[in-house]
C-alpha cells in the first residue's frame, strides 16, 4: 500500500513520540525536560539502569547511547510490538484520530480473509478445549497429570484434545455455519487426494494452540498419544496465517516478560516452554518443530539482545547448537549475541524441573556459556594438537570461522578471545620447579632472574601502561568537558573508544547523552550525572597542566590536541596488544615475519611517544627512550622465549 505524500509527517506531528515511547518506559524526570520534549529513560531495547535512551519530540527521533538503537515512532512500534510497517502506521492513525487512506481492494480483501481464518482457528481451539473434558480424553488427562501440568497451566496455555475421529472437528465447525474452504485454508482439515469430504489433520492428539506476537491464533501443534504414531509431534501446515519459519511458540507472553527484565530462554518444544514458564522462567520461546531459522533468530534478538539457548544434553541437542552457531555468525552485532546452557545427563528442561526443581534449572541458566566458548569447543574438543601441522590446521579453521563474522568490531573481539584460548591450549606447561631444582638428566635449572629496574619502569609493563593510558583518557575527557562544542564533532570516535577506567567510561557515556544539547549546558549536566568522578578528573595534575584544558577560549587549538590524544588512546593499546600477541607466538627463534610484527608494534608505540606533549607526562622522555630501546633490540637480536 502506498501512503499519500505528507501522511506520515502529519501523523508524527499529531502523536508526540514521547507518548508512544512512554507506554514502554519510565521517564527519568530529573533529567527530562517535558516542556521542550526532551525526554530520558532506561532503554527498552536492552537491560540497563541508567537513562541513556533519549527521545526528542521536536525532531521526532529516539536514540540510545548504550545500544545505538534509533528511529521514529513507526520504527519504535515495529520493534517493540513486532508490527509490520503498515500495522504500525495504522496504530498511529488510531491514536491520532486520522482515517487511513483507502486501501487497495485486493489488499483489503486479503486482510478480511485473514480475519476470517483467525476466527475459525479460535473456534477450533474452543472445540478442542471442551473435548479435553470428555470421557474420550481420559488418557490425555492422565498424560498431562503425569507431566505435572496443573489445570491452571492447562488453561493458561489453552491445551486441548483432538479425539481420534476422522471428521470430528470438521463436522463441529460446519454445523456452526463455517465454510469448508475456510476450515481447509486454516490448516485444520485436508482434502483427500481422491476427492471427497475434508478430514481432520489432528486426531488422537493433545493440542497446543500457536499464537503470534499479537495473540492471534495462527496454527496448532499436536502431541500423539499413540506411541506408534508416524510423528510424535505435528504442526499445522503453512497457511496464509502460519509461516513456521517465522513464528515462535509463546511469543507474546515471552516478549512481555523479557520486557520486564527476565532473561529470554529458547527451548526446544511445547512441553519445555510450558514447564519453564510454570517454574517462573516466563520469558521462554521455542521454534516450531524445526531448527531455528534466520527469521526466528532475528525475532528472538528483538525480544532480548543475549538469549540463552537451553539445550538437551544429548548429541542431538549439541548438534542443534552447532547449527545455530553457524547461522548466527554472520548476523552477530555489537551487543547482540547468544549464550548456551547445556543440561546435564541428556535431560531436557521439563525433565530437570520435574526431578530437581526450578533451582537446578536456574543454576544451569546462570552457568550459560557465551557463544565463543561453544565455538572454541567445537574446533578443539577431542582433538590433539601435538604437532605444528595440527596447530596450523586449528589456526586456519579458526580464521575461516572468524571471517564469517561480518561486524568488524565483533570479529575483532572474537579474534582476541580465540588468541587467548589458543595461547592457553598451545602453551600448557607442567607445574613449575622450585628455584634450583634439578631438571631432566640431572641438570640444575637456572634460578629466575630478578626484574631489572628498566623493566619495571617500562611502558610495556602492566601497571605503568595502564596508568599512562588512563592519564591520556583523563586529558581527553577533560578537553571535551572544557570545550563541549567539540563533542558533536568527535562523537563517532568517542562512541567507539574502549576506555580502561569504569569512571572514565561513565563520563564518556554522560558526554554522549548530552552531545546534542546546548554546549553551555553540557558541563552542568555531566556534573549532575557523575558528581565526584568529574571533580577528581579535573583535579588531576596532568589534566590541569594540559594546554588544551588551560586555554578555555581556544576551541580550535583544543580540537587539534584532542585529535592527537584520541589517536594515542586508540593506537597505544592496539600496538601493545600486537607486541603481546607476537610474543605469545614465539616458540623458539623468531622468524622474519614475527620480527617484522614486533618492529611495527614498537614503531607505533614510539610514534605516539614522539608526539607526546611535553607537559602531559613527567616521565615522557624516559619512556620514549625505552620504546626506542625496545625497537632497537627487536632489530638487532633474535627473541628467544624464556623457559619456565
Amino acid at each position: 500500500m502506498t501512503l499519500p505524500p505528507g501522511f506520515l509527517d502529519e501523523l508524527r506531528s499529531r502523536v508526540p513520540l514521547s507518548r508512544v515511547v512512554g507506554r514502554k518506559v519510565t521517564w527519568d524526570l530529573r533529567r527530562s525536560n517535558q516542556g521542550k520534549g526532551d525526554m530520558w529513560a532506561p532503554c527498552p531495547f536492552h537491560q540497563e539502569r541508567s537513562a541513556s535512551f533519549h527521545v526528542d519530540d521536536r525532531k521526532g527521533f529516539y536514540y540510545c547511547f548504550g545500544c545505538q538503537a534509533k528511529g521514529d515512532a513507526v520504527s519504535f512500534l515495529e520493534e517493540t510490538e513486532n508490527l509490520s510497517f503498515l500495522e504500525a502506521v495504522e496504530w498511529l492513525a488510531r491514536e491520532a484520530g486520522m482515517p487511513m487512506p483507502a486501501r487497495d481492494p485486493q489488499a483489503a480483501q486479503k486482510a478480511d480473509r485473514r480475519t476470517q481464518l483467525v476466527a475459525v482457528m479460535d473456534e477450533a481451539i474452543r472445540h478442542f478445549r471442551l473435548s479435553l473434558r470428555t470421557a474420550a480424553a481420559a488418557e490425555a488427562r492422565a498424560y498431562l497429570a503425569r507431566r505435572r501440568l496443573s489445570p491452571e497451566a492447562q488453561d493458561r496455555f489453552e491445551i486441548g484434545f483432538a479425539p481420534d475421529l476422522r471428521q470430528g472437528l470438521f463436522q463441529a465447525l460446519t454445523q456452526k455455519g463455517i465454510a469448508p474452504d475456510l476450515i481447509v485454508d486454516a490448516g485444520l482439515c485436508a482434502r483427500p487426494e481422491g476427492g471427497g469430504a475434508p478430514y481432520d489433520r489432528f486426531r488422537g492428539r493433545i493440542i497446543f494452540p500457536i499464537r503470534d506476537a499479537r495473540g492471534r491464533a495462527i496454527s496448532l501443534g499436536g502431541r500423539a498419544l499413540d506411541p506408534n504414531a508416524r510423528a510424535k509431534y505435528l504442526n499445522g501446515p503453512e497457511t496464509e496465517l502460519f509461516d513456521k519459519g517465522r513464528s515462535l511458540y509463546n511469543h507474546g507472553p515471552a516478549r512481555e516478560a523479557a520486557g520486564k527484565g527476565l532473561p529470554l530462554i529458547v527451548a526446544e518444544g511445547y512441553m519445555d516452554v510450558i514447564a519453564l514458564s510454570e517454574a517462573g522462567f516466563r520469558a521462554t520461546v521455542a521454534p516450531l518443530g524445526t531448527a531455528i531459522t534466520e527469521d526466528q533468530l532475528r525475532l528472538i534478538w528483538r525480544l532480548h539482545s543475549e538469549p540463552v539457548i537451553a539445550l538437551d544434553g544429548d548429541k542431538a541437542g549439541i548438534a542443534a547448537a552447532l547449527r545455530l552457531i553457524d547461522l548466527a555468525l554472520p548476523l552477530l552485532e555489537a551487543g547482540q549475541g547468544l549464550r548456551f546452557a547445556v543440561l546435564p545427563g541428556g535431560m531436557d528442561p521439563d525433565d530437570l524441573i520435574r526431578t530437581q526443581g526450578a533451582a537446578a534449572m536456574q543454576k544451569v541458566i546462570d552457568s550459560a556459556e557465551p557463544m565463543v566458548r561453544m565455538l572454541w569447543a567445537r574446533e578443539t574438543e577431542g582433538k590433539n594438537f601435538d604437532s605444528p601441522d595440527r596447530k596450523a590446521a586449528l589456526e586456519k579453521a579458526v580464521g575461516d570461522v572468524l571471517r564469517r563474522i561480518t561486524d568488524t568490531t565483533v570479529r575483532g573481539h572474537y579474534g582476541q578471545e580465540m588468541k587467548r584460548l589458543q595461547w592457553q591450549l598451545f602453551n600448557a606447561r607442567p607445574p613449575r620447579r622450585s628455584p634450583g631444582q634439578a631438571g631432566a638428566g640431572g641438570r640444575r635449572a637456572p634460578d629466575p632472574l630478578p626484574a631489572l629496574a628498566v623493566t619495571r619502569r617500562s611502558v610495556l609493563a602492566g601497571d605503568g601502561a595502564a596508568a599512562e593510558e588512563q592519564v591520556l583518557e583523563a586529558v581527553l575527557l577533560a578537553t571535551l568537558v572544557t570545550h563541549p562544542v567539540l563533542i558533536a564533532r568527535f562523537e563517532a570516535e568517542l562512541e567507539n573508544l574502549q576506555l580502561r577506567s569504569p569512571d572514565h567510561d561513565q563520563l564518556r557515556q554522560s558526554l554522549l547523552r548530552h552531545a546534542h544539547v546546548e554546549p553551555a549546558e553540557i558541563a552542568e549536566k555531566v556534573r549532575l550525572d557523575t558528581g565526584v568522578i568529574l571533580e577528581r578528573l579535573l583535579a588531576h595534575s596532568h589534566v590541569q597542566s594540559a594546554p588544551q584544558v588551560r586555554k578555555r577560549r581556544d576551541p580550535e587549538f583544543a580540537a587539534l590536541c584532542l585529535a592527537d590524544v584520541l589517536n594515542k588512546v586508540k593506537v597505544r593499546p592496539g600496538a601493545r596488544q600486537d607486541i603481546v600477541d607476537a610474543m605469545g607466538d614465539i616458540t623458539g627463534h623468531a622468524d622474519e615475519g614475527l620480527t617484522w610484527r614486533l618492529k611495527k608494534a614498537a614503531e607505533a608505540l614510539n610514534a605516539t611517544q614522539r608526539s607526546q606533549l611535553a607537559d602531559a607526562d613527567d616521565l615522557g622522555e624516559d619512556r620514549i627512550a625505552l620504546s626506542k630501546q625496545t625497537q632497537d633490540k627487536i632489530e638487532t637480536e633474535a627473541w628467544i622465549k624464556k623457559k619456565g
